[in-house]
């Protein structure tokens, strides 16, 4: 009589009581962000073979200076698009408010009044995408991408097709440090905390993660959906007021072309690589903190291995479709089991 044997369980142990070769694979694929942390490692560990420069204490800095802007961005897109929500126009709401900013400081305005006009103008813009998207049934992604290239007009508007400098206004945000650190990572730090408490431990986080599961499930169970959507537009256009400021801090001058679609890109290759699901219902802020730092070293070891700038958004853009179809074919592979 044949005897069947069943395969092994995960953890599973041989006759002399050690680990299988399998159940560590097992594990190591349960590892949240394993495969991204594993190609972040080797893009660092080979950049750092082919140049010197790059594993400094100054560039490290500046890598980390530069990816705070995207960081801010990355957070707030996060958390809509785990509520199943989508906002392209962030990078563009970026360029108004440093156009605006810098058209206000540069005409004398006082930084405090600069800081609540362009925070509240890009909360407006947000909130505005939310109305029309909650209240038209319109896709997020139409709406939002008609709503950047509006703001791409406006802030070339407000900025009449020149570049605006504000001297060393606001110079110590953008290049100063406290211990060490940059004041902007700090500030990319604290936003990206902050959403990560609030997507794991409140009413609000849990109710995003629901509306994004399944919107209709959400209403039924007493959720208003309605209210948190427009919260959560509301809140990505503040964020995207603020990035604008850390922008133009860190540059000194606002110009045609700063924020935009590129960054806007950016931020969301950063999102979906970090595992963020593009149809809501998941996403992580740690995810998203990888996601932001592995584009920052691609981009900073291309410069310093010299090759041309304009393979940059050939990365970002070929990054983006193996995370996008990546996230796919793990949806199908859980919705399977």
């Amino acid at each position: 009589m044949s005897v069947k044997t069943l395969p092994d369980a995960p953890g599973a142990t041989d006759p002399h009581g050690r680990r299988r070769p399998g159940s560590r694979l097992g594990a190591l694929r349960r590892t949240p962000h394993a495969g991204l942390t594993a190609v972040l490692a080797v893009v660092v560990v080979a950049t750092v073979l082919r140049t010197d420069a790059f594993a400094t204490d100054t560039n490290v800095i500046n890598i980390l200076r530069q990816v705070s802007v995207t960081a801010v961005i990355a957070a707030g897109l996060t958390l809509l698009m785990t509520a199943g929500g989508m906002d392209f126009s962030m990078g563009s709401n970026v360029s108004v408010t440093t156009a605006l900013g810098a058209q206000l400081l540069s005409h004398g305005r006082s930084t405090v009044l600069t800081v609540a006009v362009t925070i509240v103008l890009a909360t407006v813009i947000g909130l505005v995408n939310g109305l029309v998207v909650t209240f038209t049934n319109v896709a997020p992604f139409v709406v939002t991408l008609a709503t950047a290239t509006l703001l791409d007009g406006v802030a070339l508007l407000v900025l009449d097709s020149v570049s605006v400098s504000i001297g060393t206004r606001m110079f110590p945000l953008g290049n100063d440090k406290f211990l060490g650190i940059p004041y902007l990572l700090l500030l990319a730090v604290l936003v990206l905390v902050a959403t990560a408490l609030v997507m794991r431990f409140t009413v609000f986080g849990r109710d995003a993660y629901a509306i994004g599961g399944n919107e209709h499930v959400a209403r039924l169970s007493g959720i208003d959906v309605t209210a948190r959507k427009l919260t959560l537009y509301a809140l990505t256009g503040a964020l995207s007021g603020l990035a604008g400021l850390m922008l133009l801090s860190r540059l000194g001058s606002s110009s045609p072309g700063t924020g935009g679609l590129s960054l806007q890109l950016t931020a969301v290759a950063a999102v979906v690589i970090g595992g963020t699901s593009l149809a809501g219902g998941h996403g992580t802020v740690a995810g998203t903190v990888l996601g932001v730092v592995l584009l920052g070293v691609v981009a900073n070891a291309l410069n310093l291995l010299q090759v041309s700038s304009n393979y940059q958004p050939v990365s970002v853009g070929g990054v983006l479709l193996v995370a996008a179809v990546a996230n796919e074919f793990h949806k199908t592979r859980s919705a399977r089991n």
